[in-house]
């Protein structure tokens, strides 16, 4: 009897394991969204900020909707701050959504230095899952996971609508976790595609 009970013990300790290191990758592709601008409050300030506003000066923007209490989100952060790390300079930039989590926890995730690039609050509780607009991007690109989290969508501020409620029709998304290399070689060959070409002076 003790020897079953040690058996299903390392079983249930291996599976809990096997969980917590569980990933939900998903490839980049180009979907229908009608994605629009946001007036949301800004995570430090708590003060109203636009997505446009943070999208200005920019060549390319990743915009990261995640739950602070996600795994899969607290698989994605390292790999999302490193390549804004790596490409901020160039034009890159992120914008983080939080969902369906208190402020604190937000702000205890990141820690006493804060996000490494702007955070908003779209929502504070899982009541809202169904009522926020991240679910029905999420119906329109074809994620069927419970909560979503994270979600990323990418905008290129040069070719979005320069008014209006709708950014863009169609936009790069990515129904999960972030493969690192895809999406640096996505970014890369973007940010190379935007680049201005100074005329030579005489």
């Amino acid at each position: 009897m003790k020897r079953l009970i040690l058996i299903f013990s390392v079983v249930l300790a291996t599976a809990t394991i096997l969980q917590a290191q569980s990933h939900e990758y998903s490839p980049l592709v180009e979907k229908t969204v009608n994605y629009k601008n946001w007036t949301l409050n800004d995570l430090a300030s708590n003060k109203p900020t636009t997505l446009r506003s943070l999208m200005a000066g920019k060549k390319l923007v990743m915009v990261l909707y995640f739950a602070p209490w996600c795994p899969n989100w607290k698989n994605e952060a390292p790999v999302a701050a490193s390549l804004y790390e790596k490409y901020k300079s160039q034009g890159f930039g992120i914008i983080g959504v939080s969902e369906f989590g208190l402020r604190d926890d937000v702000k205890t995730f990141f820690g006493p230095n804060g996000p490494p690039y702007p955070v908003v609050t779209e929502s504070e509780s899982r009541d809202d899952r169904e009522k926020s607009p991240l679910y029905a991007y999420r119906q329109l690109t074809g994620d069927t996971r419970k909560w979503g989290s994270p979600w990323n969508i990418f905008l290129d501020p040069a070719k979005c609508n320069a008014d209006g409620e709708v950014l863009t029709e169609k936009a790069w998304v990515v129904n999960g976790e972030l493969i690192e290399a895809d999406v640096d070689k996505f970014i890369q060959d973007r940010l190379a595609a935007n680049q201005v070409i100074a005329p030579c002076k005489q």
